[in-house]
């Protein structure tokens, strides 16, 4: 007999690569480019030619064993080493090789973190607006995702709704910044008021709370923007890092897992992620790419074009009557629709060909989301459309 969870998981499918599922095939009938896909979170920018340099001087300089072997459990020792000095160069956390722990980029990050600092049954936070693949992530770890309500003022965390909901079973806490799908960052002082507040219940409870930051837009921040690094606020943190939007290679599933030295049990994370990879079927990301990654550790791709497109669409929205809280960083906008249900407000959309993700399966009520890693010609395109769509349906 076939395993009736994951049958039934065929019938709620991903919202948002169902909507850019239907902007593929709508695209085949009147041409891609009259389609105003703002769905998938698909970086639009070119790779940095040092990366592609990197593969090209590897396959030169290395033997082929030690291009496509098996790299070590925890992940190849120079590139973990690497990492673990950049992030100590820039943020001043003495981060070593044996806090990095390489994975198939954030999603294996945070599958592995969690499970380093979960038992079945214990609960696991995370605020609204969430990636919702947050709910596979961590429900089928065995621990219990439970939902803080959005604070639509800001986007900000809800400190009142979230001190309601801790309780001793919460072993982690799960948090995006910045974050998907609101684009907003958290500050410093959101920061500080968080680890203030695990401080205490720490005490209070007699156990640690771990902080699983996910942080695949870590380098994508605008101008003003305050964003700092999470772990430089509370010990107990675990880093989830992806190179695929800084690097503009989510194919290639790259990232880690960097556990802040000064984290309860420190060096027993990695190895544990080790074990913990054995029964997910894990083994370690491909070798070639964790070698390519570690030499491009500091370089970015031209993220520049997300802010320009942010704010073309932010200014337009605004224009038109939207609700919006401006973003700062990823390259996602989150408005509040124009009547309360999102996802009427989105199938009027698609109408005009415009593919918009309603917020639903984000926790957040009445919102859509905006993904704006396209051309920026594509983007002022769409302008336009935008308001012919606004004022046909709305009267705006």
């Amino acid at each position: 007999m076939i395993s009736k969870k994951f049958k039934d998981m065929c019938n709620t499918p991903s919202v948002i690569r169902a909507l850019a599922g239907y902007a593929n095939e709508r695209g085949k009938e009147i041409g891609y480019g009259n389609v105003f896909d703002y769905t998938l979170g698909n970086p639009s920018v070119p790779v940095p030619e040092e990366f592609n340099k990197a593969i090209r001087d590897l396959t030169t300089e290395l033997s082929s064993s030690a291009l496509h072997g098996y790299s070590p459990n925890p992940g190849n020792p120079e590139a973990r080493s690497i990492i673990a000095d950049s992030l100590k160069r820039r943020f001043g956390i003495p981060y070593e090789q044996k806090h990095i722990f390489m994975t198939s980029a954030a999603a294996s990050a945070i599958a592995h973190a969690v499970r380093c600092v979960t038992e079945p049954g214990d609960e696991v936070i995370t605020f609204a607006p969430y990636f919702p693949e947050y709910n596979p992530y961590i429900n089928q770890s065995g621990a219990v995702l439970k939902v803080v309500p959005a604070n639509t003022e800001d986007f900000q965390i809800n400190f009142d709704a979230f001190e309601q909901m801790m309780n001793k079973k919460v072993q982690a806490v799960l948090i995006n910044t910045p974050n998907n799908p609101s684009g907003i960052a958290y500050s410093s002082a959101t920061l500080k008021k968080l680890a203030d507040f695990l401080y205490a219940k720490q005490e209070e409870y007699g156990h640690e709370i771990f902080l699983i930051s996910d942080e695949p837009y870590r380098e994508i921040v605008f101008k003003g923007a305050d964003a700092p690094y999470v772990s430089c606020f509370y010990d107990n943190t675990l880093s989830c890092y992806s190179y695929s939007k800084s690097l503009s290679i989510p194919g290639e599933r790259i990232g880690y897992v960097a556990v802040n030295p000064k984290a309860k049990d420190a060096d027993m994370i990695v190895p544990m992620c080790v074990q913990i990879s054995r029964g997910i079927g894990h083994n370690c990301p491909s070798s070639i790419i964790q070698m390519a990654a570690a030499r491009c550790v500091d370089l970015t791709s031209d993220l520049s074009v997300y802010e320009t497109n942010m704010n073309i669409l932010y200014d337009e929205f605004v224009k038109l009557g939207f609700t919006v809280v401006k973003p700062g960083g990823t390259f996602y906008i989150f408005p509040k629709a124009l009547e309360d249900d999102a996802v009427a407000f989105c199938e009027k959309a698609k109408k005009y060909d415009l593919i918009f993700v309603p917020s639903d399966s984000f926790g957040v009520p009445g919102y859509f989301r905006a993904a704006y890693c396209i051309d920026t010609e594509k983007v002022q395109r769409s302008l336009p459309v935008l308001e012919k769509f606004v004022k046909e349906e709305y009267g705006k």
